[in-house]
């Protein structure tokens, strides 16, 4: 599967401006609830994101170690992986 290309999805996703943090961790200590109350909003985001499905190809494509793309966060991502396989 070849990634697609950043420059046809990207711009369109909604993850971007405002709301970025929320889909990657504070380089700070974060607490159980706190991470699971932020992947909640990040994913929320991506449920109605336009570019779900390139955001997604792309993480699996490049194996993204990090943060939440398409909706999956990096042990889901990890899990998906090993289930295709």
């Amino acid at each position: 599967m070849l990634a697609p290309s950043r420059d046809t999805w990207q711009p369109r996703a909604l993850c971007r401006g405002n709301h970025s943090h929320l889909f990657f961790p504070p380089s700070t200590f974060e607490r159980k609830d706190e991470r699971e109350r932020r992947e909640m909003r990040a994913k929320a985001i991506c449920r109605v994101c336009p570019v779900r499905e390139e955001c997604l190809e792309t993480a699996l494509a490049i194996r993204e170690p990090y943060g939440i793309w398409g909706g999956l966060t990096e042990q889901e991502r990890r899990e998906y992986i090993l289930r295709s396989v």
